[in-house]
């Protein structure tokens, strides 16, 4: 299960377009890199100039499993979402050796509250379903954001566990890959 390639570069649903990062993207990405509301429960806001430095560095370079989240009709850049591999080196697994696939976003400020996270999501966990073998996925947030534990429950994740990381309790919620087919 180390392993893991979804075919679709794009993904479309009734609003967004998740897709490939563009270079129109770049103020958005800063944006929710430096916003302390939007980094409350991620660590705090980073210094713009260490953001731009980072985007210079690496570009419009896509990892594989991770997109940015554009509203359909005018193309503006909502968010990230990503789903990837939960490191083993840290906390929070459901299963020994760990590597689950972890679902991760983060939206600009003015976009939350549209349903647009769950609206993502739930895309994106559908292509994954139809693409790949059934497996646990994980989604982690500090327990203190209410607002992403409640989206993780409608999502249909259930809490597994809790546990101190960045300084902070997070849990650790998890859903079996199939249920989102």
């Amino acid at each position: 299960m180390a392993g893991m390639t979804l075919t679709a570069v794009e993904i479309k649903t009734e609003r967004l377009l998740l897709r490939p990062g563009q270079e129109a993207d770049r103020e958005g990405i800063i944006e929710i890199f430096t916003d302390p509301e939007v980094r409350r429960h991620l660590g705090g806001p980073r210094p713009r100039s260490e953001v731009e430095q980072l985007l210079d560095h690496l570009g419009t370079v896509v990892i594989p499993g991770s997109f940015v989240i554009a509203d359909n009709s005018t193309a503006e850049f909502v968010g990230t979402m990503m789903l990837g591999r939960r490191s083993n080196d840290v906390p929070g697994h459901v299963i020994e050796g760990g590597s689950e696939l972890e679902l991760t976003y983060v939206l600009r400020r003015k976009d939350w509250g549209k349903g647009f996270a769950f609206e993502a999501a739930t895309a994106l966990l559908r292509t994954a379903a139809a693409e790949l073998p059934d497996q646990p996925v994980v989604v982690v947030t500090q327990s203190a954001n209410e607002r992403s534990l409640k989206l993780a429950n409608r999502l249909g994740f259930t809490q597994a566990d809790t546990f101190e990381q960045f300084g902070a309790q997070q849990t650790l919620g998890v859903a079996q890959l199939h249920e989102f087919k």
